[in-house]
């Protein structure tokens, strides 16, 4: 049985697994990712090969990028990985394989991997979202990721805060030339810049400095568990999704699965509301067992 290949390549590294039929790890590799597109897709194929090598096996290959392959014109584009962005980057990979590679966005990887063997494994309808240093989300339905007319199917981080509260305008101005956009309001480095003062720069510390009294800290967590519950309600709303599963760093603040379902309920247009909020199983590892899980069951 053919095994499984998944790449994560991220802007400063690029990470390998190779996975069993069943799932199973079987190999799990790291090395930096080196400047430039072309020394980028050597590194992948160095290491597909060397994988191969171990394995005894010519496997699949499936990789996650931070953006995406427009349906339009065939090239990368929204990659904060710059190097990508205007490469026909899974063509040229298949070319330097030698076979069919699969392509798609790091954080519907991320949603894959959790729907097909992770806290959200059996679910029709599954919104994964990884919130760390930014904000991503990937959809997946019945075991297949949603991407969209346009690739644009999750883009969570680049929609606005709903239900803006008074104290909240005027809406922040984002790097995208949008406003408001929940990556401002959810992500780590936002979460923190709320306490508004020395020794605040780690959104991680916040539960416990709230745990031991501080107020900042605790007025901090409580604006983003809100906001955080306005935009899941905005998806709940949408989607109806089966399972919400959280990734990144923030995933890490066991408040959130607490708070989260009784936070949304006054915005979510139904009699009842049981939203069903699970942290990532596999963690910083879902997005490249997400690739890995590219190619199904019996494709390969």
């Amino acid at each position: 049985m053919t095994h499984r290949i998944g790449i994560d390549l991220g802007g400063t590294k690029t990470e390998i697994i190779l996975l069993a039929q069943d799932g199973r790890e079987i190999l799990r590799r790291r090395r930096p990712t080196p400047p430039g597109y072309a020394a980028a897709l050597r590194n992948i194929a160095d290491l597909v090969a060397e994988a191969e090598q171990e394995s005894g096996q010519v496997c699949t290959v499936g990789v996650g990028i931070p953006g995406c392959i427009s349906p339009a014109t065939g090239l990368v584009k929204n990659a904060n990985s710059n190097a990508l962005n205007g490469h026909a980057f899974d063509r040229d990979l298949a070319a330097l394989l030698g076979r069919e590679v699969r392509v798609a966005n790091d954080a519907n990887c991320f949603a894959l991997s959790e729907a097909v063997d992770g806290a959200a494994a059996g679910a029709g309808v599954v919104f994964g979202i990884i919130i760390g240093t930014g904000t991503g989300a990937g959809i997946v339905v019945n075991g297949r990721i949603l991407e969209g007319r346009h690739r644009l199917a999750g883009e969570f981080g680049h929609t606005p805060l709903p239900w803006p509260r008074e104290d909240e305008l005027p809406l922040a101005r984002c790097w995208c030339g949008q406003s408001g956009c929940l990556e401002l309001y959810l992500a780590g480095p936002s979460l923190a810049r709320e306490c508004d003062g020395p020794g605040y720069h780690d959104a991680g510390s916040l539960p416990e400095r709230a745990a031991a009294g501080d107020d900042k800290a605790q007025a901090a967590l409580a604006r983003h568990a809100d906001r955080m519950a306005r935009a899941l309600a905005v998806i709940t709303n949408l989607l109806d999704p089966d399972c919400i599963v959280l990734g990144g760093g923030v995933s890490n603040m066991a408040h959130l699965y607490e708070q989260l379902p009784g936070l949304m309920r006054p915005y979510v247009f139904s009699d009842q509301v049981a939203p069903h909020i699970v942290k990532a199983k596999h963690g910083d590892s879902s997005g490249v067992r997400g690739a890995a899980w590219l190619w199904p069951a019996g494709q390969g």
